[in-house]
């Protein structure tokens, strides 16, 4: 009758995976709230920074607003007042800016 009571009282140890479903969990959030969409805003600026074409008003990282006077695969070249030209790297540039707007060197 004892072994019967120790048995029923004894219950069996979880599996050791089941440990690890907290930090699974945490890796799953991180994933979604963080990281994809990082990934989405780098693909959508690594688009538009491809799409940029002569006469196209920018603003670069540092905040420098210009015309776009020449492209190449790695540089633009920018009019950022009349006269006066500057080669950024394409990477750099932070947004295309729409038509319309006050152009940057009247």
């Amino acid at each position: 009758m004892l072994d019967i009571l120790a048995a029923a009282g004894a219950q069996a140890a979880p599996p050791g995976w089941v440990q690890f479903l907290p930090i699974i969990g945490m890796v799953l959030i991180f994933w979604f709230l963080l990281f994809r969409p990082q990934m989405k805003r780098a693909k959508e600026h690594q688009r538009k920074i491809s799409a940029i074409k002569k006469n196209d008003q920018i603003v670069t990282a540092g905040g420098v607003v210009g015309k776009v006077v020449k492209v190449d695969d790695i540089y633009a070249e920018v009019e950022i007042a009349q006269g006066t030209r500057i080669k950024v790297v394409k990477s750099t540039i932070g947004d295309i800016l729409q038509p319309g707007g006050k152009p940057a060197n009247d």
